[in-house]
């Protein structure tokens, strides 16, 4: 059985589509990637998922509980992350812990068990009686993981995991998700960090405009692209290269970058001298040029003909509007067993 099985879902708002009548499955013990720009319908997805938004189309069976008719027992087998922190900073890491455990019924012998052995899972056992307040933005994402996991749940959706981090701090956090998964917990993330699906991700399902574009591995699906990417680095503005190189039959696709161009080629060893002598009669200079393989980023380029999006998402239900506080209390309602709407 799937651990989780997606039929036809669709959540609209008014008239806006956020998504649009997905369909997939998720098998036990997967680490899935619900990858794509900010605004795609990731969140929305994962919320419905949760429970904590209800579908206007579909549905869909979470651990073989339907998440219509069956939203107590979604609740109870699934662990949550918030893209918001949704801590209480004025407990400590080992208090923050025991309230979630208290409130999922963990026995008093169970939480002294446990508690312990999620702090060392994220390498916060050294600082378990201080209070969250002093935790840097790292440390307080890996008490999160460790509360979302804390009950051993069958499968933990991390919405945007990694949101806001510094990059030495998001690969960390990579590994000890890499360790969840280890232990056969199934785990769901939405990320718009290309690389991080690419590095954490057995599969990853690409959505655009609340739909799903494309399904498989990362490697699948930069195989099925084909191709070299020509990075180009220019000393001025590109203006007019792009069109230039789009008319050419051995380009795949060009991607504007802050710093001059990505072209995807059908054979990267031999087009570049091709792409710097078009550059050069474009009267753009080059100042540097590289070949690589395709990118999880060249795919999405395209699968839409466009960049990754920039701009704001509106993430999972906040914790203050589920559950009536913005602390560990409203996260607790929000993700229990027992939690409203």
């Amino acid at each position: 059985m799937a651990a989780i099985r997606v039929e036809g879902l669709g959540r609209a708002f008014g008239d806006t589509v956020a998504v649009d009548e997905v369909s997939f499955e998720v098998g036990r013990g997967e680490l899935f990637g619900l990858l794509g720009p900010n605004g795609a319908g990731k969140s929305t997805l994962v919320g419905m998922c949760c429970t904590l938004l209800r579908p206007t189309a579909g549905t869909a069976t979470v651990s073989g509980h339907d998440i219509r008719a069956e939203r107590a027992a979604v609740r109870g087998s699934i662990g949550v992350v918030f893209q918001e922190t949704a801590l209480d900073e004025e407990l400590t890491g080992v208090e923050n812990l025991v309230f979630h455990a208290r409130l999922y019924g963990l026995s008093r012998a169970r939480r002294r068990e446990r508690v312990p052995e999620v702090l060392d899972l994220v390498d916060l056992a050294d600082v378990a009686d201080d209070t969250v307040d002093t935790y840097s933005g790292g440390m307080k994402r890996r008490l999160e993981i460790a509360r979302g996991f804390l009950h051993e749940p069958a499968v933990l959706f991390l919405d945007e995991p990694t949101l806001g981090l510094d990059a030495g701090t998001r690969r960390d956090t990579w590994e000890y998700i890499r360790a969840l998964n280890d232990r056969g917990v199934t785990v769901v993330m939405t990320t718009h960090y290309m690389e991080e699906a690419d590095a954490l991700c057995d599969r990853v399902a690409i959505m655009d405009n609340g739909a799903v574009v494309a399904l498989d591995s990362p490697t699948q699906l930069k195989a099925g692209l084909g191709g070299d990417v020509v990075t180009v680095e220019t000393a001025d503005r590109v203006t007019g290269l792009p069109d230039r190189l789009r008319g050419v039959d051995w380009v795949r696709g060009v991607e504007v970058t802050g710093g001059g161009l990505g072209v995807t080629v059908d054979d990267g060893a031999r087009r570049v001298a091709d792409v710097v002598r078009l550059a050069d009669e474009a009267g753009v200079t080059v100042s540097a040029v590289d070949r690589r393989a395709p990118s999880l980023e060249t795919v999405f380029l395209d699968l839409t003909g466009r960049e990754v999006r920039a701009g704001g998402d509106s993430g999972l239900a906040e914790p203050a509007a589920v559950g009536g506080r913005g602390d560990e209390l409203g996260a607790a309602r929000a993700s229990g067993p027992d939690g409203g709407e």
